[in-house]
């Protein structure tokens, strides 16, 4: 096994750092107010879209989290836990890539749900509870040749950074981690 040190700077995860610690001044202008926005994401891209948002899943099943995911969540390095990946559109256009990491021990009570959620909004479900709790939301700028950024990219072969926040949510104390990318189409 290589060290980190070893390992390019483009493979690597991304820095993610506390919103607090970041200047506005750092943040791109375009993005800032989405990527500061405690709100639901969901509820703002509807209106920011009336009539043309719908979710697409690139991709869902049992995967080992990123090593910085799975200590977010508390996890050991090698368990594994049901990862979702979607793209949120506007009118055909992909505006945010969202990942989500949910332990296996989240997947009972009002969780239990979750993995079949399908193309309905993980937001909806997740700001209409109650018992709902959210850490401080981290921000990161994502390089191209990470694995984030291609799994955001896709095969568009688009280079240019993009800018991502994640929270741990907590619904009735069982977290999941959800990360949301912005993707040039927002921007536009």
């Amino acid at each position: 096994m290589r060290s980190l040190s070893r390992v390019p700077v483009s493979r690597r995860s991304p820095r993610w750092r506390h919103q607090a610690q970041w200047r506005r001044g750092q943040l791109p202008v375009p993005l800032r107010g989405w990527l500061l926005d405690e709100g639901s994401l969901t509820d703002r891209l509807r209106q920011s879209c009336p009539g043309g948002f719908r979710v697409v899943v690139v991709e869902e099943g049992w995967r080992r989290p990123q090593p910085d995911e799975a200590r977010l969540l508390g996890l050991t390095p090698d368990a594994r836990a049901w990862v979702r990946q979607v793209r949120l559109l506007c009118r055909g256009r992909a505006w945010v890539f969202a990942r989500t990491v949910v332990p296996a021990s989240t997947f009972s009570g009002p969780c239990r749900r979750l993995r079949h959620l399908g193309s309905r909004p993980l937001g909806a479900w997740l700001f209409a509870r109650r018992d709902l709790a959210r850490s401080p939301m981290q921000l990161a700028c994502i390089q191209p040749g990470s694995t984030l950024h291609r799994d955001a990219m896709g095969s568009s072969g688009q280079r240019d950074a993009l800018w991502g926040r994640r929270s741990v949510f907590r619904v009735a104390g069982r977290p999941l981690l959800v990360s949301e990318i912005f993707l040039p189409g927002l921007a536009r």
